[in-house]
């Protein structure tokens, strides 16, 4: 996300190793290993140790979540909903004890976000992607009911870098990584989402701040987030 505004500014660590691009759940038996994919599994298997499981998910446990429904995205705010959005967000994530890791607003934010708690690097975002996309060309009977368009036409734009990810690929990459997606949001109406995969347990959990139809950003415990360089200028509000 997060191309629509020139001046706007989303962690529980996902802890466990067997939960790589290659090898987290049995749906990805389905497909063969890449290099990439050895090499993140192997920088999986090193940090594995050193990461406390369900931090964040014990000390949030208390809060409600609403079920889940795939969709792509709604309209862009205006500036002063946005605002206002961006207030609310932000006092919730205060209220929760939580601090946002700012992620690139280049149109990749979701994937960025993600890569961040799967693999502590927001450059992994373009594997992400990969695996996203794999995910929805070959489990489309998951998928395509939610999709208000011809599947063939989504699933060319979401290949595509810089194309603004949605809830559909949030439910994809929960089934492909076999996560749960902890997503915290500036909506109105709804805090809290919990994006579970669908036919198997999770085995780790993602945190996500989700500035509505804006911008994602990735999760920490206030006073853990990590110094991460980044190559480019963020999103900041």
């Amino acid at each position: 996300m997060s191309a629509g505004y020139s001046n706007a500014s989303a962690s529980a660590s996902y802890s466990n190793a067997s939960a790589s691009a290659s090898s987290s759940s049995s749906l990805n038996s389905s497909f063969p290993d890449t290099e990439d994919d050895q090499l993140i599994a192997s920088i999986l298997q090193e940090d594995a140790n050193s990461k406390a499981e369900g931090k964040l998910g014990k000390r949030l446990s208390h809060l409600d979540s609403i079920p889940h429904t795939p969709r792509v995205n709604g309209e862009i705010p205006d500036v002063s909903d946005a605002t206002f959005d961006h207030e609310r967000l932000s006092e919730r994530l205060t209220t929760y004890g939580l601090a946002e890791l700012q992620i690139e607003g280049d149109g990749n934010c979701q994937f960025r976000a993600l890569a961040d708690q799967l693999f502590r690097s927001p450059d992994y975002h373009k594997h992400v992607r990969k695996q996203v996309v794999k995910q929805l060309k070959h489990f489309r009977k998951l998928y395509e009911g939610y999709v208000p368009m011809p599947y063939k036409s989504y699933m060319k734009k979401m290949k595509k870098s810089g194309e603004w990810g949605d809830h559909i690929t949030l439910q994809a990459a929960a089934d492909r990584f076999g996560a749960k997606i902890c997503l915290v949001t500036s909506f109105r109406d709804t805090c809290y989402i919990e994006i579970v995969p669908k036919n198997q347990n999770p085995s780790g959990e993602l945190w996500l701040s989700f500035w509505s139809e804006v911008h994602y950003n990735s999760l920490y415990a206030s006073g853990d987030v990590p110094s991460r360089k980044s190559r480019r200028k963020h999103w900041l509000f």
